[in-house]
Protein backbone atom coordinates (compact mmCIF):
# COMPACT_ATOMS: atom_id res chain seq x y z
CA UNK A 1 0.00 0.00 0.00
CA UNK A 2 1.40 3.66 -1.04
CA UNK A 3 2.31 5.94 1.55
CA UNK A 4 3.35 10.07 1.98
CA UNK A 5 6.99 9.47 0.56
CA UNK A 6 7.92 13.06 0.88
CA UNK A 7 8.32 13.01 4.32
CA UNK A 8 10.58 10.27 4.72
CA UNK A 9 12.64 12.17 1.30
CA UNK A 10 12.93 15.25 2.98
CA UNK A 11 14.18 13.76 5.96
CA UNK A 12 16.77 11.55 3.76
CA UNK A 13 17.90 14.46 2.24
CA UNK A 14 18.11 16.70 5.53
CA UNK A 15 20.66 14.00 6.82
CA UNK A 16 22.57 14.07 4.07
CA UNK A 17 23.02 17.90 4.27
CA UNK A 18 24.10 17.36 8.21
CA UNK A 19 26.16 14.94 7.14
CA UNK A 20 28.13 16.94 4.70
CA UNK A 21 28.31 19.69 6.80
CA UNK A 22 29.18 17.67 9.30
CA UNK A 23 32.43 15.89 7.32
CA UNK A 24 33.28 19.50 6.17
CA UNK A 25 33.15 20.84 9.67
CA UNK A 26 35.40 17.86 10.89
CA UNK A 27 37.54 18.28 8.21
CA UNK A 28 38.33 22.05 8.17
CA UNK A 29 37.31 23.26 11.56
CA UNK A 30 38.20 20.36 13.98
CA UNK A 31 40.95 19.27 12.60
CA UNK A 32 43.09 21.64 14.55
CA UNK A 33 41.40 20.91 17.45
CA UNK A 34 40.52 17.30 18.17
CA UNK A 35 43.49 14.68 18.57
CA UNK A 36 43.07 12.26 15.45
CA UNK A 37 41.16 9.12 17.13
CA UNK A 38 38.65 12.02 18.07
CA UNK A 39 38.77 13.14 14.50
CA UNK A 40 38.07 9.62 13.56
CA UNK A 41 35.21 9.15 15.47
CA UNK A 42 33.30 12.36 13.97
CA UNK A 43 34.05 11.02 10.64
CA UNK A 44 32.69 7.42 10.95
CA UNK A 45 29.58 9.53 12.35
CA UNK A 46 29.17 11.59 9.33
CA UNK A 47 30.14 8.64 7.21
CA UNK A 48 27.27 6.79 8.64
CA UNK A 49 24.46 9.16 8.48
CA UNK A 50 25.05 9.76 4.66
CA UNK A 51 25.08 5.94 4.48
CA UNK A 52 22.18 6.30 6.14
CA UNK A 53 20.28 9.18 4.65
CA UNK A 54 20.59 8.02 1.19
CA UNK A 55 19.06 5.06 2.37
CA UNK A 56 16.08 7.14 3.98
CA UNK A 57 15.77 8.80 0.65
CA UNK A 58 15.35 5.30 -1.04
CA UNK A 59 12.61 4.24 1.99
CA UNK A 60 10.64 7.48 0.40
CA UNK A 61 11.39 6.35 -2.83
CA UNK A 62 9.53 2.81 -2.33
CA UNK A 63 6.52 4.25 -0.18
CA UNK A 64 5.55 1.39 0.99
CA UNK A 65 4.44 0.71 5.19
CA UNK A 66 7.27 -1.70 4.90
CA UNK A 67 10.16 0.46 3.55
CA UNK A 68 8.68 3.46 5.28
CA UNK A 69 8.25 1.67 8.85
CA UNK A 70 12.21 0.69 7.91
CA UNK A 71 12.80 4.63 7.08
CA UNK A 72 11.85 5.34 10.19
CA UNK A 73 13.99 2.71 11.92
CA UNK A 74 17.27 4.03 9.77
CA UNK A 75 16.01 7.41 11.40
CA UNK A 76 16.53 6.68 15.05
CA UNK A 77 19.84 4.41 14.21
CA UNK A 78 21.56 7.79 12.86
CA UNK A 79 19.72 10.23 15.77
CA UNK A 80 21.71 7.26 18.60
CA UNK A 81 24.60 6.15 16.41
CA UNK A 82 26.24 9.10 14.79
CA UNK A 83 24.60 11.13 17.32
CA UNK A 84 26.34 9.53 20.04
CA UNK A 85 29.80 9.23 18.24
CA UNK A 86 29.44 13.07 17.21
CA UNK A 87 28.93 13.65 21.13
CA UNK A 88 32.05 11.45 21.68
CA UNK A 89 34.21 13.33 19.71
CA UNK A 90 33.37 16.72 20.72
CA UNK A 91 32.82 15.85 24.01
CA UNK A 92 35.59 13.65 24.93
CA UNK A 93 32.43 11.86 27.52
CA UNK A 94 33.68 7.62 26.81
CA UNK A 95 30.41 6.78 28.40
CA UNK A 96 28.89 8.22 25.20
CA UNK A 97 30.25 5.38 23.16
CA UNK A 98 28.21 2.88 25.26
CA UNK A 99 24.92 4.07 23.96
CA UNK A 100 26.66 3.35 20.34
CA UNK A 101 25.78 -0.11 19.34
CA UNK A 102 22.29 0.32 20.09
CA UNK A 103 22.36 2.89 16.95
CA UNK A 104 24.01 -0.06 14.86
CA UNK A 105 21.53 -2.49 15.97
CA UNK A 106 18.81 0.14 15.05
CA UNK A 107 20.60 0.22 11.68
CA UNK A 108 21.03 -3.75 11.39
CA UNK A 109 16.98 -3.54 12.38
CA UNK A 110 16.47 -0.60 9.79
CA UNK A 111 17.97 -3.02 6.90
CA UNK A 112 16.67 -6.45 7.84
CA UNK A 113 12.68 -4.50 8.02
CA UNK A 114 13.23 -3.16 4.62
CA UNK A 115 14.63 -6.66 3.37
CA UNK A 116 11.74 -8.12 4.68
CA UNK A 117 9.29 -6.01 3.31
CA UNK A 118 10.26 -6.50 0.07
CA UNK A 119 10.17 -10.11 0.35
CA UNK A 120 7.01 -10.10 0.81
CA UNK A 121 5.82 -7.51 -1.37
Amino acid sequence: MPVDRSPLIALGALNAFIAVAAGAFGAHGLKDRLDARALEIFETAARYQMYHALAIVLCGAIATRGATTAGWILQVGIVIFSGSLYALALTGVKGLGAITPLGGLAFLVGWAWLAWSAWRG
